[in-house]
């Protein structure tokens, strides 16, 4: 699977056909931690259609182009994360090989990120596929 970070960096075909701009599931100020270096920098998030990206600004038109979009479904939890950094309303997304770290302005706001990404997660998760599978008749 490719790096939570390298799915984040936005590229077009990334969000072709979602309609960021207009009536999102969730949207808000959040704090993201950066890849490499690890300071915080307060960011504009919208959640929509599977997919979860971020603004430098909050006021977003069909010309925006976000400075990143994590596809949901390539994650398998969002959790709280006030133990790990030691910080209050910190929240962490994670897939089998990455963890990217997020702070909300309050505890009502991360509970509501958490509760919206969750069901995005649900909503948009692929079965599992063939290739998945062990087959355990193979060894015999």
């Amino acid at each position: 699977m490719a790096s939570l970070w390298r799915a984040a960096t936005a590229k077009p075909n990334d969000y072709d056909g979602v309609e960021f701009w207009s009536n999102p599931e969730r949207a808000g100020w959040l704090t993201k931690q950066g890849e490499y270096i690890k300071t915080w920098r307060r960011r504009w998030f919208v959640l929509k259609q599977g997919r979860l990206f971020w603004f430098k600004e909050s006021i977003i038109t069909r010309a925006s182009r976000p400075r990143g979009v994590i596809p949901v479904a390539t994650c398998l939890t969002v959790k709280g994360a006030e133990d790990i950094l030691n910080k209050e309303h910190a929240f962490e997304l994670s897939t089998r090989n990455d963890t990217m770290y997020f702070i909300a302005d309050s505890e009502k706001e991360k509970e509501d990120w958490i509760n919206s990404i969750g069901r995005s997660i649900v909503q948009h998760s692929r079965s599992v596929t063939d290739s998945e599978i062990l087959d355990y008749d193979s060894n015999r």
